[in-house]
């Protein structure tokens, strides 16, 4: 009998979670960023790639996979409709891209509020910079200008886009507006050619990377707007769009519709799973990435890279997703009227 009982207690005990094999154990994890290599889009995930194994049961590897175009839409419908739900495969995309659902886009496959959303590690305002030999040395000045500047972006909810739209909408400046580029990269490389004049992107972009450390140091660019509901210690001298939608008394209306976009700055760099995910490998990445965003060490390598921390958790970026998509009719339809669709 009592060797019945010890075979029986070695069975439960086999068959346990703390016997059991971690699910990780081996495998890879592969985060699908929706940019170039080097793009902050790509330097997050990488960053996490370094650091979240170790808070992960079974220590598995992660990898980055460069999958750019349309302003990640690409990489956003591959992650939800193609990868394998199985807590393998995370997604980076641009904090906008709800917008395209908003919209009502025929491309978009995929539900903003059904994400697995595993956090943000970086919230982003956003900023405008200018050519420093063009003639536009302030928003007023391109809202008196006969000829309007010329702006690159990825795509319609890149925030090169839909920021300068916003502009436009609220502060009553006329821009003339390149998609189509692969990356920011491309941007700033016709900027430098003297193909495009403008950019709208994030405040950590412009503070963490080449070419905006050199250009800085030699007043290639300068910055006319941030969208920060107060001046980033680095911009004192910059005007935010609140500031400047004061001044040019700005409708109710497109003050709403400022709301509605400028969300996406909170959603920062939102790494995500599609549904269908188990559960509790679910908790799993979710911890861990919580655990590896405080981890002194990640820490350490951010600041070494210029890259900002600011957490936003995954219950916060969920009841955000609920929020923006829960928009009125009637913004839903001027973010419709803004992409152009």
């Amino acid at each position: 009998m009592r060797k019945i009982a010890l075979a029986l207690l070695f069975l439960a005990w086999a068959s346990s979670p703390q016997a059991q094999t971690p699910f990780y154990q081996g495998k890879t994890i592969t985060i699908v960023a929706p940019t170039k290599a080097g793009d902050l889009y790509d330097l997050y995930p990488r960053l996490l790639a370094e650091h979240m194994p170790r808070y992960i049961p079974g220590n598995p590897n992660i990898i980055v996979q460069n999958m750019p175009g349309a302003a990640s839409l690409i990489a956003a419908n591959h992650v939800y409709n193609v990868a394998k739900p199985d807590g393998l495969t995370l997604g980076s995309f641009y904090p906008a891209l709800y917008l395209d659902q908003l919209a009502q886009r025929p491309e978009v496959k995929f539900d903003w509020t059904k994400w697995n959303w595993i956090g943000s590690p970086v919230k982003s305002n956003h900023l405008l910079y200018m050519r420093s030999d063009a003639p536009y040395k302030s928003m007023d000045d391109i809202r008196k200008a006969a000829r309007p500047p010329k702006c690159g972006a990825t795509g319609t909810t890149s925030s090169a886009n839909y920021l300068v739209k916003l502009f436009e909408e609220t502060l009553g400046t006329k821009f003339d507006i390149v998609t189509g580029y692969p990356a920011g990269v491309d941007i700033d490389l016709a900027v430098e050619r003297g193909e495009m004049q403008c950019r709208a992107f994030t405040i950590t972009s412009y503070f963490a990377r080449e070419p905006f450390i050199s250009w800085s140091k030699r007043n290639f660019v300068r910055v006319l707007i941030q969208t920060g509901s107060k001046r980033d210690e680095r911009l004192r001298d910059v005007p935010t769009i609140y500031e400047l939608m004061d001044q040019y008394k700005t409708p109710d209306a497109p003050r709403r519709l400022a709301t509605a976009l400028l969300a996406a700055g909170d959603f920062g760099r939102p790494i995500a799973a599609a549904p269908g995910v188990p559960a509790e490998r679910l908790k799993i990445l979710r911890e861990a990435f919580d655990k590896a965003i405080k981890d002194p060490q990640l820490l350490a390598d951010a600041k070494k890279r210029k890259l900002e921390i600011d957490l936003t958790p995954s219950e916060d970026l969920a009841a955000l997703a609920k929020e923006v998509m829960a928009a009125s009719p009637e913004i839903a339809e001027k973010v419709k009227q803004m992409l152009g669709q």
